[in-house]
């Protein structure tokens, strides 16, 4: 246990500081049900209802209870934007990756159709697939994880390709080793420390994509709760001078700090810095 205290201390604040809101804003996504006084699509009572009393941040443009969708919204809003970080990782970073290590046509086929996805615009992209394949979350999903890829691609295989080079990874082909096994045992661990940064970096992009997209009206669709839909539906409030509408807003900027924080941290250690 010492130990583990000792570590802890050696943690900067701001690191944990980013931890704690972290955990604290899982919490509340997996044990949504429990937290949230009233049901996630409940109307409850007449449109926006002051805060107080048995509504404690008020009611929306329909007469839903904000403090529970908010916390619906944690589970929705952090858990798609969590399952398309680790889609766009998995297969954008296996490829990155592939492509150093194997070179040739193939690498040079890759880094063109990624490319070509790169072009143009990410939320442009992203209107017109949603537009054309429509808005249910599995199509949202493979939508966003398909245009993040690409610059996971491109980093895993910068970084990969300073690897490829080394002497132990020659060996390993000298040796016989096959493809996937040199991208595993002899790549993968020399490139995670970049790629784990990155991965906090690309959640807080897609977090932000997907709020984006649901103020839009092409992200998560009612009735289920999202931050990004929750602030365009009761925009209305800001002209009365009701900050309502930017709790959401709040939400995701509270995350996006914490996540960059533990981010920072862990940059700095990967790049030989003090913890």
């Amino acid at each position: 246990m010492i130990p583990l205290f000792r570590g802890i201390l050696r943690i900067p604040p701001t690191a944990l500081l980013g931890m704690a809101v972290v955990f604290a804003y899982g919490f509340v996504a997996v044990f949504a049900h429990w937290i949230a006084p009233f049901g996630e699509s409940e109307v409850v009572s007449s449109q926006y209802d002051p805060w107080g009393g048995a509504f404690l941040l008020g009611t929306d443009n329909i007469g839903r209870d904000m403090f529970s969708r908010l916390i619906y919204g944690a589970r929705n809003t952090v858990g798609i934007a969590l399952l398309i970080s680790l889609l766009s990782f998995s297969a954008g970073g296996l490829l990155g990756m592939f492509a150093a290590v194997r070179g040739g046509w193939i690498d040079t086929a890759l880094c063109w159709l990624v490319d070509i996805l790169m072009a143009i615009p990410q939320l442009i992209y992203a209107l017109l697939l949603l537009t054309i394949f429509g808005t249910a979350v599995p199509v949202l999903i493979a939508v966003v994880a398909l245009l993040d890829s690409t610059r996971v691609f491109r980093l895993a295989r910068s970084v990969a390709m300073n690897v490829v080079v080394l002497d132990f990874v020659e060996a390993a082909r000298l040796r016989g080793e096959g493809l996937w096994w040199i991208v595993r045992r002899e790549v993968l661990p020399n490139v995670l420390p970049p790629l784990i940064a990155e991965f906090g970096v690309r959640f807080c992009f897609v977090f932000l994509f997907i709020s984006a997209l649901s103020f839009l009206g092409i992200g998560i669709q009612p009735p289920t709760a999202d931050w990004g839909s929750m602030v365009r539906d009761n925009a209305t409030l800001i002209t009365f001078g009701d900050i309502t509408p930017v709790l959401p807003g709040l939400a995701i900027a509270i995350l996006t700090i914490a996540v960059n924080f533990i981010v920072d941290w862990v940059l700095g250690k990967a790049s030989g810095g003090r913890a």
